[in-house]
């Protein structure tokens, strides 16, 4: 075991960071709109069961099996597995998925940044919605604009995680979090005093039973599954590091619970940025890239201080991108100087190289290689990538969480809740290891056959 192990400062450093690895674009472009379409209160709370049945026990997993370990995911397996078995095998794995992750998601922040810059300054003042359409259709057809600001994103995250884990990761994630907790509200409040804005709020919050039997309860029900299982970014241990630096003070389960509380926080707030304005100026309210580059551009340019509101946003957006970055970074650097010894700067500088170069097929994705249509029409580079992570990536690597943890081959029940427990706050309820053992990963299966169905029966 590693002597030399760094290890976080505070406690809320640990909750900001791993909520600011949860928090991301999901939250904003995907959540609001999955609300308003399945049925609006009600949705939210069917996602909020699966939040606690299904995300849940994961992330304590994650955090347990890094607190044991002390490891990155890349030697946390070898740690504690029992000898002669091969759990370690997926600890590669799991760190592949935090490349590829960046491989779209340093392209995404690279736009935000130009955004927050565009907003600033003025760029989207009196353009209508054809017009600012046609702003991001110039910055994606633009790959040498796209590769300055992806590579910009690339360097403030690599400079953070560079400054060292306390000096650096925690104490500019606390600066960022802090910051974007106070932005939501300001934006959330500003939206909903919008004359009009009300008839927003009831769509988004008011449950409406019409929609869930218009979309059938099976639909609702697995959307929301997906949501809660996707929003927590688990599977590819970029939780487990941050388990890997914090005390046995407090027990996981808690402290879980916290985090998730956050992660549902921003993603609730979100919808109250977005559907009072959407509603005030008529404007639908859709989900993914359209909604962030497209729909609120033209959304602030309705509103009284619209250069005020709209960089605000873009910075909102930026930090939440951001602290998702830094996260990952800091997962994929500590496994370089785990795994092969290197120092903090060589891993952020050869790395840095690495997933700038990594990031081009995304970026080609949208000029270039345009024609490259992997699920058929509309759909690109950033598609498949964010296929392989999401809808492969993170249920598989959940599940051989799930089995490490409840197996006798693996790290076991009794270690993984002797571990979970220590410390004051929330006990992992015992009573759950039938479920948790067996009808959980079922659960996840399902997902991961029903991301695969869903993709692939489109193109037949």
């Amino acid at each position: 075991m590693s002597q030399h192990r760094e290890t976080l400062a505070s406690r809320l450093g640990f909750i900001f960071l791993s909520a600011g690895c949860a928090i991301g674009l999901g939250n904003v472009w995907r959540f609001p709109y999955i609300t308003g379409k399945y049925g609006g209160a009600l949705f939210v709370l069917i996602y909020l069961v699966f939040l606690v049945i299904l995300g849940l026990p994961i992330m304590v997993m994650e955090f347990s099996i890094g607190r044991a370990s002390r490891q990155n995911i890349g030697k946390a397996f070898k740690t504690l597995e029992p000898a002669g078995t091969k759990w370690h095998w997926y600890g590669p794995g799991a760190i592949a998925g935090n490349y590829i992750l960046m491989m779209f998601y340093t392209t995404v922040t690279g736009w935000l940044l130009a955004y927050c810059f565009a907003s600033g300054g003025g760029s989207f003042n009196g353009l209508d919605a054809a017009g600012v359409e046609t702003y991001f259709n110039q910055l994606l057809a633009n790959p040498l604009r796209q590769i300055l600001w992806m590579v910009l994103a690339v360097i403030l995250g690599f400079s953070v995680t560079g400054l060292g884990l306390r000096g650096g990761v925690e104490k500019i994630t606390k600066i960022m979090m802090s910051c974007l907790l106070v932005l939501i509200v300001i934006l959330a409040v500003h939206s909903v005093l919008i004359p009009g804005g009300g008839e927003g709020v009831k769509f988004y919050l008011l449950p409406d039973f019409s929609k869930v039997t218009e979309s059938g309860f099976g639909e609702v029900i697995f959307a929301a599954m997906g949501q809660a299982f996707f929003t927590l970014s688990l599977g590819i241990g970029a939780m487990e590091i941050f388990g890997s630096y914090i005390d046995k003070k407090q027990s996981l389960t808690g402290e879980s619970i916290r985090i998730i509380v956050l992660d549902t926080f921003v993603a609730i707030m979100s919808g109250l940025i977005i559907f009072p304005a959407c509603f005030a100026y008529n404007v639908n309210p859709g989900a993914g890239p359209q909604l962030l580059f497209v729909t609120m551009p033209n959304i602030f340019n309705h509103m009284a201080g619209s250069r005020i509101w709209g960089t605000l946003f873009f910075i909102f957006m930026s930090f939440a991108a951001l602290s998702t970055l830094i996260a990952v970074f800091e997962n994929i650097i500590s496994y370089w100087m785990d795994v092969h010894g290197w120092s903090r700067t060589k891993a952020c500088l050869i790395n840095a190289v690495i997933i700038a170069v990594l990031s081009l097929p995304c970026v080609f994705g949208f000029n270039f290689w345009a024609g490259f249509k992997p699920f058929g029409a509309g759909t690109g580079v950033l598609d498949l990538e964010d296929f392989i992570v999401s809808s492969t990536l993170l249920p598989l690597g959940s599940l051989v969480f799930l089995l490490f943890c409840c197996s006798k081959k693996g790290w076991g029940w009794n270690n993984f809740i002797s571990e979970a427990d220590i410390g004051e706050g929330i006990k992992f309820p015992a009573k759950t290891r039938f479920y948790i053992t067996w009808i959980l990963p079922l659960i996840v299966l399902v997902i991961f056959v029903k991301g695969y169905f869903d993709t692939f029966s489109k193109l037949f």
